[in-house]
């Protein structure tokens, strides 16, 4: 019986380190934010475009502060300006916008965070004393820590 108690305890020991060498029990991850529907992100970034035509109507910077990506790019007649130009020339704009327009959506995903949304924009009233042309525009919008900003916006006079 002596003889057995140092191999037991010693078998004790060896059976006791492979219990120590197991994994714990993952903790559950938490679930994934469910993707957005693409019919919910058309009504989401068409409300925000929408949002922002307003501004410039109202010629309010704050929405553009809010929404354009911080190395964003607008394209238009005057040529290639950044969210701080943009910001700097509403309250200056040489614009008087009565109503506008928006219509003929559509959305087109590059990826999960990317979607480039275009519409035809319609509006009534004068930049610099002349009739604000309908126009084409596209934006792309990014998702970046779960909030989607304008990353990118072109208007195309139509003839």
């Amino acid at each position: 019986m002596k003889r057995h108690l140092p191999l037991a305890a010693l078998l004790v020991l060896a059976f006791a380190t492979f219990c120590f060498a197991q994994d714990a029990t993952p903790s559950p991850s938490p679930k994934p934010k469910p993707r957005m529907s693409k019919a919910a992100l058309m009504k989401k970034l068409s409300a925000n475009e929408t949002a922002l035509w307003n501004a410039w109507k109202n010629k309010d910077a704050k929405p553009f502060q809010m929404w354009l990506s911080a190395d964003g790019v607008m394209i238009g007649d005057q040529g290639v300006g950044t969210k701080g130009d943009v910001v700097k020339m509403m309250a200056s704009m040489p614009c008087e916008v009565k109503s506008f327009t928006l219509s003929d959506w559509k959305l087109a995903m590059a990826d999960a965070n990317a979607a480039v949304i275009t519409y035809k924009g319609v509006s009534d009233g004068t930049c610099a004393g002349q009739a604000i042309p309908t126009v084409w525009a596209s934006s792309v919008w990014v998702n970046r820590k779960g909030k989607w900003t304008a990353f990118s916006h072109q208007e195309t006079p139509v003839k």
